[in-house]
C-alpha cells in the first residue's frame, strides 16, 4: 500500500464559509476513514488556511475522487486541490480496518 497527500487551497475567511457544509464534509471524511482509505485529515493553520488529508491505497484514486467530491470543493471553498504520493520514511500511521496491528520492530 502507498500513501497519498491531498492538500487543499482555501478561500479567505474558510473557517467561518465552511460552517454550512462542514457536517456534509465531515461525514464523508468519516466514511472515508472508516473504509480505511483516509488515514488522517484536518486543517493547517490557525486560522485554517488550508487542509491536509492523508490517503492509504494501490493509487491515488481514492484521494483524487474524494477531492472532486467533497463539499468544500464543489461549493467553491478549496481555490487549488493536488495529490501527490507520501513517502513515508519513518513513523506509524493507524492500520486500515481488517489488517493485523503492526508488530514493533526491535531497536
Amino acid at each position: 500500500m502507498k500513501y497519498f497527500a491531498l492538500t487543499y487551497d482555501v478561500v479567505p475567511g474558510f473557517a467561518e464559509k465552511r460552517m454550512v457544509v462542514r457536517e456534509a464534509h465531515l461525514k464523508r471524511i468519516r466514511d472515508a476513514h472508516d473504509r480505511g482509505e483516509l488515514m488522517m485529515a484536518g486543517a493547517v493553520g490557525d486560522p485554517p488556511e488550508g487542509a491536509l488529508l492523508v490517503f492509504r491505497g494501490e493509487s491515488a484514486a481514492a484521494a483524487e475522487e474524494f477531492a472532486r467530491t467533497d463539499p468544500y470543493v464543489t461549493e467553491g471553498l478549496v481555490t487549488a486541490w493536488r495529490v501527490r504520493p507520501w513517502n513515508v520514511v519513518i513513523g506509524a500511521l493507524r492500520h486500515a480496518p481488517g489488517e493485523p496491528e503492526p508488530v514493533p520492530r526491535p531497536m
